[in-house]
């Protein structure tokens, strides 16, 4: 079976382990993290992901600079994308969605929901 690569963009250590921990318990899935937009821009080059999922507000380079970026990137303007973000306002949703985010979870989100849709998404 193909191992599935995620990367998880992540400024706050505790929301990057929990995001993890919900991801990591999936056959098949390899997690990867990047505590800024910075460090994920070295690191996809790296790898080939199956998933990404970041954060909006970070220092540096935020989620939304990152989503523009790595849907310009021929490699990884099919990948999936998710923000998981404390913006919960309608307004923030609909520009991570137009700028091409698959998923839009608003922290606080169950796990659960977060699994459910990484499996979809990797035809797990």
């Amino acid at each position: 079976m193909d191992v599935r690569k995620v990367l998880i963009v992540e400024d706050s250590r505790a929301t990057r382990e929990l995001l993890a921990a919900a991801i990591e318990v999936l056959e098949g899935v390899e997690v990867y993290t990047a505590v800024s937009g910075f460090e994920a821009l070295k690191v996809l080059p790296r790898h080939r992901f199956s998933l990404i999922i970041t954060d909006i507000n970070m220092p540096d380079i935020n989620g939304l600079e990152l989503i523009n970026f790595v849907k310009k990137n021929p490699h990884y303007r099919e990948t999936p994308l998710f923000v998981v973000t404390t913006e919960g306002r309608e307004q923030d949703r609909n520009r991570g969605l137009q700028l091409g985010a698959s998923e839009y979870l608003v922290k606080p989100f169950q796990s659960e929901i977060l699994t459910a849709l990484v499996r979809r998404y990797l035809k797990l």
